[in-house]
């Protein structure tokens, strides 16, 4: 699987032509891989039905349909983990670690590296803020996960140093070097790609920067992983986190992987059974005599959660034999096809961070003109039976930025999503601009009226 965040895909967003029409959309564009939930149908308000059109994949994607069998075929033999003596407790077991291995393969992790099971990217960084000494530099861009635990105090103190991202992408990496310079940090925290606009950061260069000026990096790759290859070792990560349900394993795990010493440095991230190599009591103390244990037990106290895991690496393995070229090319087709319509839609405002990006995963935020952003959002459902989302993504700095406190709507898309998804939404959304408030009055209060 190639690993190579260097050669980005090219976005370019087409000039709005006003009161054209949307362009020709053929040729059809099928799903690229079969997802669970395809076939939904849900109600509309004109009293029937309709396939659902999911655009809501940035927030939970729906699973692969090969991550749903292997999750029910390995129920069938589910038990208790690493003490179990039974015959499927054994076979379990195997299939937990094993699902480690997979994950290690699928992101190029280093052989040493700890991968730790976590609940989600939250838990997940959390987690990293647990291990990681010292100062932490992270831009304001981030989403509330990649955010407010570098911002919570430790050691009595604020270890948080938050730089302010430019207007472009190349100022921003000379305003991170700076602040990196002007002081020691332990740690460089930095999205992958924003959940808000989609946008890409080169993250190899991140990694040289923070390098170079003695820090490691943390990758918050939540929104990447399914959507383009990353290598923890080309790219020089030191510590690369995301969610299984962004891809395709929505089963309730994430992972944390990288370097194994702060791990074993720091106190356990839960104290409790499995966690433990020894525990004697005394000195009035009831873990005084306790003995930790090192690698991923350390931080994985209770049972785990093994369908978690084996769902995290069958959709590892599923996006491999995908490939990226394939999902890549995917996805490329359907953002041009989603930003051609929009540009031909007098009323879209799309959402960018940089003025000079020109790589994006699968997701589009805008804004609608006089439209707040849960009107629009209840409208593309109540009528037409398309799931957006809409507010400020966890990410309510960023969005202030934008100039939208008030928050937007985005779009995002993947593996399961078709042409035809996206010509509902633009048609959709081509409708309510040309609906106005004399019209629609319910549009002045709210949707449903």
């Amino acid at each position: 699987m190639t690993a190579v965040l260097s050669a980005p895909v090219t976005i370019v967003r087409p000039t709005r032509a006003a009161g054209s029409a949307i362009p020709d959309r053929a040729p059809s564009i099928p799903a690229l891989a079969p997802v669970v939930g395809a076939d939904a149908q849900v109600p509309v308000a004109a009293g029937h039905s309709v396939g659902y059109a999911n655009l809501d994949y940035a927030a939970s994607a729906p699973a692969l349909a090969s991550v749903a069998a292997q999750v029910a075929g390995a129920l069938g033999e589910y038990a208790s983990v690493h003490r179990g003596a039974g015959h499927l407790s054994q076979v379990t077991t195997r299939r937990y670690e094993a699902a480690r291995e997979t994950v290690r393969d699928f992101v190029r992790g280093r052989v040493d590296d700890t991968v730790v099971f976590t609940r989600n990217t939250t838990d997940a960084i959390n987690l990293a803020a647990h291990i990681t000494p010292g100062d932490v530099v992270v831009l304001d861009i981030e989403h509330h996960a990649n955010l407010l635990p570098w911002c919570a105090p430790k050691d009595g103190r604020n270890r948080a140093r938050v730089v302010t991202a430019c207007d472009t992408i190349e100022d921003t990496l000379v305003a991170i070097e700076s602040e990196l310079a002007s002081k020691p940090a332990s740690l460089l925290a930095v999205t992958a790609a924003s959940n808000v606009t989609g946008e890409v950061l080169p993250i190899s260069r991140l990694a040289s920067i923070a390098h170079r000026h003695g820090a490691r990096i943390l990758v918050d790759a939540a929104q990447l992983v399914a959507h383009r290859p990353i290598s923890i070792v080309s790219h020089g990560i030191d510590y690369l986190a995301f969610s299984g349900h962004k891809a395709y394993a929505p089963f309730g795990a994430g992972v944390l992987i990288g370097r194994s010493d702060w791990f074993d440095a720091a106190d356990p991230y839960l104290a409790g059974g499995g966690a433990t190599a020894d525990v004697e009591l005394g000195g009035g103390e009831s873990s005084a005599g306790t003995t930790w244990h090192t690698g991923a037990a350390r931080h994985e106290a209770g049972s785990p959660n093994v369908l978690g895991a084996v769902s995290i690496a069958e959709a590892c393995a599923a996006l491999a034999e995908l490939g990226p070229e394939a999902i890549g090319l995917h996805e490329l087709r359907l953002c041009e096809r989603l930003d051609a319509g929009l540009a031909h839609i007098d009323g879209i405002r799309p959402l960018q961070i940089f003025t000079d990006s020109t790589d994006r995963v699968g997701i589009a935020g805008f804004t609608v003109d006089g439209v707040a952003p849960r009107v629009a959002a209840e409208y593309l459902s109540s009528e037409h039976g398309i799931g957006v989302r809409d507010g400020k993504f966890c990410a309510h700095p960023l969005l202030k930025r934008l100039g939208h406190p008030e928050g937007a709507v985005r779009a995002s898309f993947g593996a399961g999503t078709t042409s035809d998804d996206i010509d509902r939404l633009l048609d959709a959304l081509g409708t309510l601009c040309a609906t106005t408030t004399t019209t629609r009055p319910e549009l002045d209060e709210g949707y449903p009226a």
